[in-house]
């Protein structure tokens, strides 16, 4: 399918830079198993929501993955700064470097400290560059491993903003906050798991009391998910791998639910994918532990997922794709037609949109 199938414009003061206070006070396309369209905000979620279905979300927790430091070599230091995009082990991660031409195999770089601060260790995580790959991608392995190393990350990195907001305005301590949802337990994301981001504890109470069940699993979002598709034909994109966790008690649980008549109602395209990659074809979902690169496009049929939740995306990326597969093509491009019409706001810190299924979960149990 050609990826300009998946294009718009979206007018600059449409992408937001903060997100809505409090979270669930943003608003909400709700998008009907018909396409019909409903302009609503995410504190009235409980009315979408049936005694009996299950809610579920990603409990990832997002690192400070924006690390600054120097390059040391004999007495000449030169400023570096790294994103960590994937962990690989205990000690070492997949990070994209600036500028890494002169970067060389075996050199280390000192992060946490300045030029004018090579002095002062108490501050300092030192890496060796282990390998170099293209486009700025390089392999550190880290003197710190295990908790440790995540100790020490949170301490000297900084929240790695999308580049549509680090661009337009300077990352400050409040997003710290503000790029955490309140699920986030397991440390790995480099990215948000942002329709997680709307959830408040007054609204988890308020869904709770409407007879939903809360259910979390693992996906570590990686810094591919929200980027523009860049082949001209879906089927030549190759999609990231993300690590990923479902346990078999969440496992039985979300089939018991379903087998009840309950809708699986999924917080976010990573909670989707997650499921989806552990679905087997009658829609029974198992336990999972592994990778998945998953790419879900048009012609997908869900195997697990009656519901979901998710924000504004991205023109050309695998996320509106997925949205698109979920409620067809026509019906999203109407809807985010209609969103940007409307004012709503887009991307990680903006608004969310609903999509209902056509299949409801009883129908989807005895498949």
């Amino acid at each position: 399918m050609r990826v300009d199938a998946f294009d718009f414009e979206l007018p600059p003061e449409r992408i937001a830079l903060e997100p809505a206070s409090p979270r669930d006070s943003a608003r909400m396309l709700v998008v009907g198993a018909d396409g019909a369209l409903t302009d609503s905000c995410v504190s009235d979620l409980p009315d979408f929501l049936r005694d009996g279905d299950a809610l579920v979300v990603n409990d990832t927790r997002v690192v400070a993955a924006r690390l600054e430091g120097v390059r040391v070599r004999g007495d000449a230091a030169a400023s570096i700064e790294a994103t960590l995009i994937r962990r690989v082990d205990a000690c070492r991660w997949r990070a994209l470097v600036r500028p890494a031409k002169k970067l060389k195999v075996g050199e280390r770089i000192r992060f946490g400290e300045s030029n004018e601060s090579l002095v002062c260790l108490l501050a300092a995580l030192d890496a060796e560059v282990e390998e170099k790959g293209e486009a700025g991608e390089v392999l550190l392995r880290f003197e710190f491993t295990g908790a440790a190393l995540d100790e020490a990350i949170e301490r000297i990195g900084a929240p790695p903003l999308p580049p549509y907001i680090a661009t337009r305005r300077a990352p400050g301590e409040k997003d710290r906050a503000d790029y955490q949802t309140m699920f986030a337990a397991e440390p790995g994301a480099v990215a948000a798991p942002t329709a997680g981001l709307h959830f408040t504890p007054s609204l988890v109470e308020r869904i709770a009391a409407r007879g939903v069940s809360l259910h979390r699993v693992t996906l570590h979002v990686g810094a591919g998910t929200f980027l523009p598709v860049k082949v001209e034909d879906t089927k030549d994109h190759a999609m990231h791998a993300e690590e990923g966790s479902i346990d078999a008690t969440t496992a039985a649980a979300l089939n018991a639910a379903r087998r009840s008549g309950g809708r699986i109602v999924c917080v976010g395209t990573t909670s989707a994918r997650i499921l989806e990659s552990a679905a087997d074809e009658k829609g029974r979902i198992q336990p999972f532990a592994g990778e998945t690169s998953i790419f879900i496009t048009p012609g997908y049929r869900f195997r697990a997922v009656d519901v979901l939740m998710t924000n504004f995306h991205l023109p050309r990326s695998t996320l509106v794709m997925l949205a698109s597969a979920f409620s067809g093509l026509e019906a999203i491009r109407r809807a985010y037609a209609h969103a940007i019409e409307a004012g709503y706001r887009f991307y990680s810190y903006g608004d969310a949109c609903l999509l209902i299924g056509a299949q409801d979960g009883a129908q989807a149990a005895k498949r």
